[in-house]
C-alpha cells in the first residue's frame, strides 16, 4: 500500500512541520540543518509548494529516496522544485544529524524580478535527488559563503533592499551550481560514459520492430525513466559528453532505420511510418525532410 503524499504549502508550514521558530519572511528562509530533527523510522512522501536548495552532509543514518539509498558523506547540493514528490526513510540511527543549510523560496518571491523568467533556465531543479551535484571541498567552501551571506540579509531588518540582495546572492548560488554541474559532466567521466553505454543499448531497444508496432516512437522520459535518471539530467549529460541532446540521438537512430527501410524493402512511405512508430505519417515525412533535405520518396530515387 503507497503512503500518503504529504503537501507542505508554504514556508510557515514548514517551519511548524520542523518545530522551528517562525520564519523572518513568509516568502524566504534560510535553516541550518542541524536544527532539523528525525527520529528513527520517519518514512514519509511529500511535496513543497516552494523550491528547495539543500547543501548538506549527514553524519547519522541514511535517508531512501525513491527505491535507492544515499548517504551524503560528501558535501553535495540538491535542488527540488514545487510539487516534486520526495521520498524520505530514516533509518539506523536514533536520530538524523544534518550538517548544512537549507535555502526555501516560494515562487511568489521572485514576482517582479529578472529571475521570475530565467528560474525555468536552470534544469537542475527537475532532477532527481540522487543526480545531486558532488562539491569539491573549494566548491563547496563558496557555495556555503553564499548561503550564510543569504543567511545574514535574512536575519537582518526587512526593508526595500532585502528581495533584492537575496535575489543576488540566490543567481549568483544558481550560475555556480549550473558551472559544477558541467564540471561533473566533464570529471565524471567513467560513470557517465556507462551511463552512455546504458542510454544506446536501451534505445535499440526501445526502436525493435515489435517495440514500436506495440509502443510507438520512444520518447525521452521513457528512455530516461528506464535508466532511472530526469530527462533534463540526461539530456545535459548526453550534450555535454556526446555533443548531442537525447532528442538527437532518436532522432538519428530513426533515420537511420528509415533509410534502410527505403533501401532495402517495397514498403510504402506510409507502412514504413508506421513500422517506425508513427501515428501519422505526414510526421515522418516533415521529420525525413529536416534530417535529410529530401523527402522519402526522393531519397529512394536518388538510392536506386
Amino acid at each position: 500500500m503507497s503512503k500518503k503524499i504529504v503537501h507542505i504549502n508554504s514556508i510557515s508550514a514548514y517551519h511548524k512541520v520542523n518545530n522551528l521558530s517562525s520564519p523572518q519572511h513568509p516568502l524566504v528562509s534560510v535553516i541550518n540543518f542541524e536544527d532539523i530533527k528525525h527520529k528513527a523510522g520517519t518514512s514519509i512522501n511529500l511535496t513543497h509548494g516552494f523550491y528547495c536548495i539543500a547543501l548538506k552532509r549527514l553524519y547519522a543514518g541514511k535517508m531512501r529516496y525513491g527505491q535507492q539509498e544515499y548517504d551524503f558523506d560528501e558535501g553535495v547540493l540538491a535542488f527540488v522544485a514545487p510539487n516534486q514528490v520526495m521520498s524520505i526513510e530514516v533509518e539506523n540511527a536514533n536520530e538524523l544529524h544534518h550538517s548544512g543549510w537549507l535555502l526555501i523560496f516560494h515562487p511568489d518571491f521572485l514576482w517582479n524580478t529578472a529571475l521570475v523568467n530565467k528560474i525555468k533556465n536552470y534544469d537542475f531543479f527537475e532532477y532527481q535527488l540522487n543526480e545531486a551535484l558532488h562539491l569539491s571541498e573549494k566548491e563547496e567552501k563558496m557555495l556555503i559563503r553564499i548561503m550564510e551571506d543569504i543567511y545574514q540579509e535574512y536575519n537582518s531588518i526587512i526593508d526595500n533592499f532585502s528581495q533584492d540582495v537575496i535575489i543576488s546572492h540566490l543567481e549568483l548560488l544558481l550560475t555556480y551550481s549550473k558551472r559544477f554541474y558541467q564540471r561533473q559532466f566533464i570529471t565524471r567521466k567513467k560513470s557517465n560514459h556507462k551511463i552512455l553505454e546504458q542510454f544506446e543499448f536501451t534505445l535499440n531497444d526501445f526502436l525493435k520492430d515489435e517495440v514500436l508496432k506495440l509502443y510507438g516512437l520512444p520518447t525521452v522520459e521513457k528512455i530516461a525513466n528506464q535508466l532511472n535518471l530526469s530527462p533534463n539530467y540526461l539530456t545535459r549529460l548526453l550534450k555535454t559528453i556526446a555533443g548531442k541532446s537525447t532528442q538527437s540521438f532518436i532522432h538519428e537512430k530513426i533515420i537511420k532505420l528509415a533509410k534502410e527501410k527505403l533501401s532495402t524493402t517495397e514498403l510504402s512511405v506510409n507502412e514504413i511510418a508506421y513500422e517506425l512508430g508513427f501515428e501519422h505519417p505526414q510526421s515522418f515525412g516533415k521529420l525525413f525532410k529536416k534530417k535529410t533535405e529530401m523527402t522519402p520518396l526522393e531519397f529512394r530515387k536518388s538510392y536506386n
